[in-house]
């Protein structure tokens, strides 16, 4: 089956018209107290664990401490995930199934597409083991705790930790790249993707962190959020009496002792309390979810995170969006998109950068063509000499007729504001500022193939950013 009838497929199964239509967002003014309010240099602490001496903990600006390999690339599993018509990927304690063979068809886990589809990429193809390197093992690796060696199919070994084959991403150039993926949920019908390993939060029990748009989110064992209150003193609850009624301390158990970033403290109740970095921690009482942001919609009132992601370019702005919770815009309010894409083939390769066949996404932003694509969901553009003090964003040379990367001062090319090395899109057919028509615009809400809004607030929601 060609190309064409691949594109047909797409459309016929999103059900798309498009028409183009020319739209204005209205000037807004650029909302630096977002985050000036949340800014944080601190990074999260992990509970230390015996390492093969070719191992190593590095720290990353989204997904915290990861463990990386001597030049200090990520490592990443690919834990099985069922998807709608099968499953794919590597079970624990069991064998790689990321292989040297190139991938040409639709293996049809992600219905409506049939299995034996040829992937438009096909002629380009990359074997799995190609964009995910297999963690080698040196002549003289010891197994030590979770690490451990998995043989592969043709008798080499690789490092494996906690049972999970383990790879590097063909992405990943330098210490603290996370290029190939993140620790953010995708969600059921993204597909199969590989998550970062990294060691445990050094927190107390009765806590978890959770990884999100906008870092690392302190929660409790039911997952709901933790607060602090401005109103408080260093190791010192002021909340007393009417506050008590919608806030709850966090009780530390009598056994609890202080360590490193954690006290204990003395609620004027008598209770004891847990503090985080000397800040009193609450419950909202009147969270009516899990993962809530709702309590820091009262004044003086804030999430509680191990680490925060590094502040977007300071010409984008925050916009309260449509759906209720916040999304990152661009200077004039629009909302930002990012593009998922994972192709249907066993090993479920990502087919959202740049340096991918673009023939998933030109599929689904213009019926296969560049110039409604480039209408529909723009670029966002940036200077040439502009720059980010995150390691998050960046600037790259696109060919808008291609997608692809191209070299600086080559006729016809855009420079363009990338999240982690994809490009940022906005939709022209979003009118107000915080408007977000395109938000699960594509397959699978916009999961598996489309575009999805860069929420930073209610990102556990139907709307939220994943990945």
């Amino acid at each position: 089956m060609y190309l064409n009838k691949f594109l047909t497929i797409v459309f016929v199964a999103l059900g798309a018209s498009m028409v183009i239509t020319a739209s204005a967002v209205a000037e807004t003014p650029n909302n630096t107290g977002y985050w000036q309010s949340v800014a944080s240099d601190a990074q999260e602490a992990y509970l230390e664990e015996k390492l093969p001496l070719d191992i190593q903990v590095v720290a990353t600006a989204l997904d915290g401490p990861v463990y990386a390999d001597a030049q200090g690339r990520t490592l990443y599993k690919w834990p099985v995930s069922a998807l709608r018509n099968g499953s794919t990927g590597d079970r624990k304690d069991g064998p790689s199934n990321c292989t040297d063979d190139v991938l040409r068809t639709e293996v049809g886990f992600m219905s409506p597409y049939p299995a034996g589809l040829v992937l438009p990429y096909a002629d380009e193809g990359v074997s799995c083991t190609q964009a995910w390197l297999p963690v080698s093992v040196s002549a003289d690796a010891v197994e030590v705790g979770k690490w451990s060696l998995a043989e592969r199919a043709d008798g080499s070994k690789q490092w494996a930790y906690d049972g999970f084959p383990l790879y590097i991403s063909n992405l990943d150039k330098r210490p603290g790249d996370v290029l190939g993926g993140t620790k953010i949920s995708s969600g059921g019908d993204g597909g199969v993707v590989r998550v970062p390993v990294g060691p445990l939060p050094d927190i107390p029990p009765g806590f978890q962190v959770l990884s999100s748009s906008t870092g690392r989110l302190l929660v409790n064992d039911d997952e709901y959020s933790i607060y602090t209150w401005d109103g408080d003193e260093p190791n010192t609850s002021n909340c007393v009496k009417e506050c008590l009624s919608s806030w709850t301390p966090v009780r530390a158990p009598q056994v609890a002792a202080d360590s490193g970033d954690w006290t204990i403290i003395k609620h004027p109740s008598g209770i004891n309390q847990w503090a985080f970095r000397a800040k009193p921690l609450y419950t909202h009482n009147n969270d009516t979810r899990s993962r809530s942001f709702a309590g820091s919609d009262v004044p003086g009132w804030h999430n509680v995170y191990t680490q925060r992601a590094v502040t977007p370019p300071e010409e984008f702005t925050v916009q309260d969006a449509s759906f209720g919770g916040q999304v990152l815009a661009d200077s004039r309010g629009r909302t930002i998109y990012l593009y998922n894409c994972h192709d249907d083939s066993v090993a479920q390769l990502a087919c959202d950068h740049p340096d991918a066949a673009q023939d998933y996404r030109l599929a689904i932003c213009g019926n296969g063509d560049p110039e409604v694509c480039r209408e529909t969901f723009p670029y966002v553009v940036a200077r040439a000499d502009a720059s980010s003090e995150s390691e998050l964003w960046s600037v790259m040379t696109i060919d808008p007729n291609t997608g692809r990367h191209a070299a600086a001062g080559e006729e016809g090319t855009l420079h363009v504001w990338a999240y982690r090395q994809r490009p940022v899109y906005t939709y022209d057919r979003d009118i107000e500022p915080g408007d977000t028509e395109a938000d699960a615009f594509g397959e699978f809400y916009g999961k598996r193939n489309g575009y999805k809004a860069f929420v930073l607030r209610d990102i556990f929601s139907n709307s939220a950013f994943r990945r």
